[in-house]
């Protein structure tokens, strides 16, 4: 067993300088800390975490020095798009991830995941994944929610919670109005969606960025629906918390997320990187994610999704900028005029 163990690891790992340190961009409950001690522990290398909160946060720290401050990201395959255009991302040896033989079948058959593989070289391997329903108080709906549309209705006016995001919050506001490209908004279509998306500021309690924030607002200000972008973590966070909630998937589907890791083309720790996402793909931490975060991992099939349940893959929007700018005008307030320019 041992012999085998050594072989693995010569495998996965080989000869590192002493003071080699793995420097990971994570989202939190990504690595937790009894996990990355039993990383270093195994590897004799230390590993610095730095946590985001959102994809926005995520590219600006990547990009500020090239992504030279970083080896080892996780990024959802609609996002990990800008990075391998931009040229920041360093294609990924599988033979170096052994670990993956144990992911399930459409986790392993990566030319099936938009955005993962291109010209035939891997950028991302695929690590957890969430879908974003709507989480609701039992004691104020007399039934579950079925659409997107609840967000907005009047009845719920200064009890809702929306997750802040750009990116997401027009693809949410395009479903909702039955577009059926969310991601690609053209012509007109910029104007109504940003109309919408000014109604649901005025609809919402407010915006969130962490899962913990999100179950504070929720409890302490009576919220009664809640568009929960980390699903299922939120959904456990919730409940243990002793909130009575429940989850339902919107009739127009749940945007649904699925994060990979990835490791920076400037680094001189390929190795390194690759023995950390084969580690995070072993049984332990794979469990974590779901026993301690309530997210899907990529080895076993989740207990809460319904085989009705329609999940709508990220994909990369029109223009990310141009969201993230008119995104900040509706935040603070501005009228439609002044959002758009006009």
């Amino acid at each position: 067993m041992w012999r085998r163990l050594g072989l693995l690891l010569a495998l996965v790992l080989p000869t590192l300088g002493c003071a080699d340190i793995l420097r990971v961009l994570s989202w939190p409950g990504y690595a937790d800390a009894d996990l990355v001690k039993a990383f270093e522990a195994r590897t004799g290398h230390k590993v610095n975490v730095t946590f985001i909160d959102s994809d926005e946060a995520l590219w600006q720290r990547v990009q500020q020095n090239q992504g030279r401050d970083f080896d080892v990201f996780a990024v959802n395959t609609a996002e990990l798009q800008r990075y391998i255009h931009a040229g920041l991302v360093s294609p990924i040896s599988l033979a170096r991830i052994p670990n993956t033989r144990h992911q399930l079948p459409r986790f392993r058959e990566l030319e099936n995941i938009k955005g993962l593989v291109r010209q035939g070289q891997v950028f991302g391997v695929p690590y957890t994944y969430a879908e974003m329903g709507l989480i609701y108080d039992r004691q104020q709906f007399k039934t579950p929610p079925s659409s997107l549309t609840a967000l907005w209705d009047p009845r719920y006016q200064g009890k809702v919670l929306v997750y802040n995001s750009s990116s997401h919050n027009f693809t949410l506001a395009a479903q909702s109005l039955g577009n059926h490209k969310p991601f690609e908004l053209a012509g007109k279509q910029w104007t109504t969606t940003v109309n919408q998306l000014i109604a649901l500021r005025r609809n919402v309690l407010g915006f969130y960025t962490q899962p913990d924030e999100s179950v504070e607002l929720f409890r302490d200000k009576k919220a009664a629906l809640m568009l929960a972008n980390y699903g299922s973590q939120q959904l456990q966070l919730l409940r243990r918390a002793g909130a009575d909630v429940g989850y339902a998937i919107p009739k127009e589907g749940a945007l649904a997320w699925l994060d990979t890791w990835a490791i920076l083309r400037p680094t001189q720790k390929s190795a390194l990187a690759h023995a950390w996402i084969n580690y995070l793909l072993e049984p332990a931490p794979s469990q974590a994610l779901e026993m301690r975060q309530g997210l899907a991992n990529t080895v076993s099939e989740p207990a809460h999704l319904q085989p009705q349940d329609r999940l709508v893959w990220l994909e990369p929007v029109e223009n990310s900028e141009r969201r993230q700018q008119l995104w900040e005008r509706i935040y603070s307030g501005d009228r439609a005029a002044r959002v758009l320019g006009q």
